[in-house]
């Protein structure tokens, strides 16, 4: 692997080497970037794995503590990409009709009759943020799960088709437990990544009070719009990912199942390992990442830079390695160092 494949271009730097399309992508995820740097201060990686998750059509869990700007990032890229927004505040009380709206009878002026007639619910968007989506009970996430994985909700037996392009960006805490209704692992394996959003740094946070303590507002520009948006996910799926790149991602992802054949560390810390799914996610994800960072083709480091977010919230540790205070990232960067050592990109 040349060090040419593998490094990312530089924001602003040039890419005029790229076919219109794969240009086209680049100059947007530019453009993008720049933009929502209007409105967040920081959160770089975060903003990228947004933008990754946006081209491959991939929903996203943000885990965070309250008050890192999770929900002004989310709406900053519906402003930026002309897409519609809605706020979903998941509580106890909830109700899946809470969330896909429901039938209410009205009269009918012209006949005089009682006619059904239906209310859409907050789902009905094109980028959603369901949040601490963990404080509802699990038939009001079922509502959730379904338009996830279907694209619809059904309503009195029929299924509604939600706008395209439909993303969810789901929060929650993830110091707060009591009352809350953990994820179960079929809604967990849903979402593309696991995106930690952590404290900004001290020049970061001196940034933020002066920005958000003058009477200046902040308007974002439009720099895409969702017909575009779905163009430019039809063609991530054209990327090419050559045959070692794919078994890269396969052979990671069935390193972390916990079988006879798996690795002794594995063995001991692991009680459930990813399935299938995360090999598709990591591989479409290196295709969102090339172009974002100009390039035309996956390549290995794609695949580790994805991999944590990718990986960490489908491996189930057990006891033990709580006990010794392993962590999922602790396991994926140390099956990535034996299957592809740092050393070989």
């Amino acid at each position: 692997m040349s060090n040419e494949e593998a490094a990312p271009l530089i924001l602003g730097e040039s890419a005029n080497h790229l076919p219109p399309e794969a240009q086209r992508v680049y100059d947007l995820g530019l453009a993008l970037r720049a933009e929502l740097e209007r409105a967040i201060v920081g959160q770089k990686q975060v903003v990228e794995l947004l933008l990754i998750a946006l081209l491959s059509r991939g929903h996203s869990l943000l885990q965070g503590v309250p008050g890192l700007a999770k929900t002004l990032l989310v709406h900053s890229l519906a402003d930026t990409t002309s897409c519609s927004f809605s706020r979903i505040q998941f509580t106890p009380d909830l109700l899946p009709t809470d969330i896909t709206g429901s039938e209410v009878l009205e009269e009918d002026r012209t006949t005089g009759k009682r006619v059904r007639r239906f209310v859409q619910g907050p789902i009905f968007a094109n980028l959603i943020l369901a949040d601490e989506i963990n404080r509802t009970p699990p038939k009001t996430q079922a509502a959730l799960l379904e338009a996830m994985q279907e694209g619809h909700v059904t309503v009195s037996g029929e299924p509604l088709d939600l706008p395209s392009p439909f993303l969810v960006f789901a929060t929650q805490n993830p110091i707060e437990h009591e009352g809350t209704y953990p994820l179960p692992e079929a809604q967990l394996d849903r979402f593309m990544f696991l995106v930690d959003v952590g404290y900004p740094d001290e020049t970061e946070e001196i940034a933020i009070v002066d920005r958000t303590t003058t009477a200046v507002s902040t308007l974002l520009e439009a720099k895409v719009t969702p017909d575009e948006i779905l163009q430019l996910q039809d063609h991530c799926r054209s990327v090419p990912a050559g045959p070692e790149v794919v078994k890269l991602a396969v052979d990671l992802v069935r390193a972390t199942r916990p079988s006879e054949e798996a690795r002794s560390f594995v063995q001991d810390w692991v009680a459930w390992g990813a399935g299938p799914r995360a090999s598709q996610f990591l591989v479409l994800g290196g295709k969102a990442r090339a172009l974002l960072n100009g390039r035309t083709a996956v390549s290995r480091e794609d695949i580790r830079a994805l991999a944590i977010p990718v990986l960490a919230h489908r491996v189930l540790l057990n006891f033990r390695a709580e006990a010794e205070g392993v962590r999922p990232a602790d396991l994926i960067e140390r099956l990535l160092d034996e299957l592809d050592p740092p050393s070989v990109l």
